[in-house]
């Protein structure tokens, strides 16, 4: 066992072992290494002005994201490579094509938000050299400025790729020697810190993780900690036993079959994009909406489900789709419905000493359609106000012959619109079936009047989501072009 976290900051190395397990990476940036280039904002990972790089190795090759440094904890960067805004300038002085292009198209104003789109910019050009416009638009959602607008900045995206092979090679260099670096640290190694009274635990394999879920019931488990964050940021809360899942490789899987996808617990938002999409095309356009790419990059699929909110956007077209959990402990695995894990606001069915560990989803058969639709207050970086998801299959006569409906927002779990399904089985796909099924949700759900919206205003949403679903199953055009829907 490690008793100190080792990390690449830019080409030096980081040995740590007196570590508060509750410090950000924003917060020792800032305050020991001196970088304050990396701004913070919002301390909350919504505005992006805190954005670092942390390269992590996938199949012997370093996987550069944009994170926000004021949510992730200073002792998940362990094997990583960490790049600052301070990391792009070259060795002469001058500086990064990204930033040359942001002060040739007078993309800044009061400069404050200008380092974090610097370092998303930087994720976009190491990721795409030729980005479109809605590309762009995707990898600056999780940015805000408050001065010049976007226009110019999203100009100087377009530009930044011109003249930038010195950059290129450089980064290329840098790359392999951090590779051939990190390579030296042993990955089947846990790690433990103690720091006072606080512990921080990173195993390694699934074995680990069972023993300390057992020894330790009340640590804190996490992955990206973006819930987590918040609580340490904002609710100042005090966290004595955290366990990271980070390190456990085995929850990182993708499963493939011909009936299903698996995910294990720890695959985040930005990995599980590309199979969710490719099974359920209809994904994309929720999965886009969630967070920004920093959020992505660092939020996982079983964090969202294990917290139990009533407003994840990820349990309603997950129930919707018919997906099957798998706790894990000590004494086995235990799977279950999605649906039946959300027990009452707050609480799921799972025993002290289990976990997530993976989630199977079925493919859509044939004949069978799914769609799932958010609603929030602005279209990018938002909470939920309402999420509907509806997975249909209708006979040779085109009447419905099996539905499952989930929402989330109208209760204080997500859950099944079980009255509306019944509305529609059996019945033919026309206006008045569907008006029926949408008066039906009053019987399923009673929601709540809050800042974020008000019980009739939900009820009202998720009604006119059917007769969307059945104008969509028309053929009938019911989304924004791609340019209209990026700016709402």
């Amino acid at each position: 066992m490690r008793r100190s976290i080792r990390f690449l900051l830019g080409e030096e190395w980081r040995d740590l072992s007196d570590v508060d397990p509750l410090t950000t990476a924003l917060d020792w940036l800032r305050t020991v290494e001196r970088r304050t280039g990396t701004k913070e904002g919002c301390a909350e990972g919504d505005c992006g002005a805190c954005t670092i790089l942390v390269g992590r190795m996938q199949a012997g090759r370093l996987v550069y994201e944009p994170v926000d440094s004021c949510i992730r904890l200073l002792a998940t960067l362990d094997r990583c490579h960490v790049l600052t805004v301070e990391h792009l300038r070259r060795p002469d002085g001058r500086l990064h094509a990204i930033q040359r292009a942001l002060v040739e198209a007078h993309a800044t104003q009061c400069g404050f938000c200008t380092p974090g789109f610097v370092m998303s910019l930087a994720a976009l050009w190491l990721d795409d050299p030729s980005p479109d416009e809605a590309t762009i638009e995707r990898a600056l959602q999780g940015n805000l400025c408050r001065c010049t607008g976007y226009a110019p900045i999203v100009a100087a995206a377009r530009a930044m790729s011109e003249d930038d092979e010195a950059d290129r090679l450089r980064f290329a260099r840098m790359r392999r020697e951090a590779e051939d670096k990190l390579a030296t640290i042993d990955a089947s190694e846990p790690v433990t810190l103690r720091h006072g009274a606080r512990v921080f635990h990173a195993p390694t394999t699934l074995e680990q993780l069972d023993a300390l879920r057992l020894a330790h019931p009340e640590a804190t488990l996490f992955a990206g900690a973006t819930d987590v964050g918040l609580w340490i940021t904002k609710q100042m809360r005090d966290l004595p036993t955290l366990v990271w899942l980070g390190g456990v490789e085995a929850l990182r899987r993708i499963d493939e079959t011909a009936g299903a996808l698996e995910l294990g617990a720890t695959v985040s938002y930005r990995d599980a994009r590309a199979p969710l999409v490719a099974a359920f095309p209809d994904m994309a356009e929720l999965l886009d909406r969630i967070g920004g790419a920093q959020v992505r990059a660092m939020g996982t699929i079983g964090g969202n489900i294990a917290n139990g909110s009533p407003i994840g956007d990820m349990p309603p077209a997950l129930i919707a789709l018919d997906a099957t959990l798998v706790l894990r402990s000590q004494r086995g695995r235990r799977q279950m419905s999605l649906e039946d894990f959300f027990v009452a606001y707050g609480k799921q069915d799972r025993a002290g000493d289990e976990y997530v560990e993976s989630l199977r989803i079925p493919r859509i058969a044939e004949g069978e359609t799914f769609r799932a639709w958010k609603i929030s207050k602005r279209r990018d970086e938002d909470i939920s106000s309402v999420c509907g998801a509806f997975k249909l299959r209708r006979d040779a006569t085109g009447a419905v012959a099996a539905a499952r409906i989930a929402f989330g927002g109208m209760a204080a779990t997500p859950k099944r619109a079980r009255a509306s399904e019944a509305a529609l089985i059996g019945r033919p796909a026309t206006r008045e079936t569907f008006a029926a099924a949408a008066a039906a949700l009053a019987t399923d759900f009673a929601p709540i009047d809050d800042w974020r919206a008000s019980a009739a205003y939900r009820m009202r949403v998720a009604q006119n989501l059917f007769e969307r679903l059945r104008l969509d199953l028309a053929g009938a055009p019911t989304r924004l072009p791609a340019r209209e829907a990026a700016h709402g």
